[in-house]
């Protein structure tokens, strides 16, 4: 996705000291970068934690933002990405993702609610069995609906390496989701 017209204009303006267009980019991006992060560390204390310095470190460094680089909210979403790897370097533990993938009671019949439940735990337990790498490639294409480019953007990585590790992802989560249905029969 490309920068619009006035995000760009908001930028320069961020750059320069306004404090106020900063603001405008907060309230625009922060509830993506929040469910990145919220996806990638599973608590919502250290998702608000992570995602409050990566705003900040966005603000630290926006003056320093090439705008003819990459696009801006590629470029929030490697600040979030390295601040994530920088939190798992202090902080070894962990948490299954399948305790986030709550279904609202509201939304569904009991019957279904269970057996849509049931296929997210499983998915969200296979999917942690995945390479972190190619975690990280499924949540940012299918959960946060990022771009090949914005995706190769936020990795540091080419378009076509984004591919090729989505690709492999895929046929690795395939392959597991088989052995988990074969265990189950």
């Amino acid at each position: 996705m490309k920068s619009t017209q006035p995000e760009i204009e908001l930028v320069r303006r961020a750059a320069g000291g306004d404090a106020n267009a900063f603001g405008m980019l907060y309230e625009s991006h922060l509830d993506a970068i929040y469910r990145y992060i919220f996806y990638r560390v599973s608590t919502h204390q250290d998702a608000e934690d992570l995602t409050e310095i990566v705003f900040l470190k966005a603000w630290q460094a926006v003056a320093g933002y090439q705008m003819d680089g990459i696009p801006f909210r590629a470029w929030l979403y490697r600040i979030a990405h390295n601040t994530v790897v920088d939190h798992y370097r202090t902080r070894k533990e962990t948490e299954p993702l399948e305790k986030h993938l709550a279904i609202s009671d509201e939304q569904m019949l009991l019957e279904k609610q269970v057996l849509v439940r049931e296929e997210a735990q499983q998915l969200a337990r296979v999917v942690g069995q995945l390479a972190p790498l190619h975690q990280h490639v499924l949540i940012l294409r299918f959960v946060q609906g990022l771009s090949h480019a914005e995706v190769a953007e936020v990795l540091g990585k080419g378009e076509g390496a984004v591919r090729v590790l989505q690709y492999r992802a895929l046929k690795e989560l395939q392959a597991l989701l088989m052995i988990e249905e074969t265990k189950n029969v």
